[in-house]
Order: structure tokens, then C-alpha cells, then sequence
């Protein structure tokens, strides 16, 4: 499955990227900024429970958008 067609890098202007910039030095960590192109799921919070969950289980990151 090509997965450009769902995300992608977000191109970020000058004050979101100080923002994140700053976010990424108090955090001590480094941040992808990623744009869905489709609209992300609007998830109950046990739907994102169950999400994190699986999340930990399978040592990746999880992303929901919604079912066209």
C-alpha cells in the first residue's frame, strides 16, 4: 500500500517551525511534523485507548484517520 497518499512531511512556516523547534529542545527529543491528507479519526477516548495499547504492543506508531 503506498502510504504518500495518506501522509506526508507538513511543510511547517517560520513560527511553527521555532515552535516545534523549541518544543523539540524542552522535550530532548526529535518531533516529525506530519500532515494527514485525510481527515484523521475522531476516535472515543476507549477507541484511543485500545490504540495506544496496540501502539505498545507493536512498538510503532499508530495513526487513525477515517474510512473514506
Amino acid at each position: 500500500m503506498d502510504m504518500s497518499a495518506y501522509l506526508g512531511l507538513a511543510d511547517l512556516d517560520e513560527a511553527q517551525l521555532q515552535k516545534l523547534n523549541q518544543l523539540e529542545q524542552d522535550l530532548g527529543a526529535v518531533i516529525l511534523a506530519i500532515k494527514p491528507t485525510i481527515p484523521i479519526a475522531d476516535l472515543t477516548p476507549d477507541q484511543v485507548a485500545r490504540l495506544q495499547a496496540a501502539e505498545r504492543e507493536m512498538g510503532v506508531i499508530l495513526l487513525a484517520c477515517q474510512k473514506s
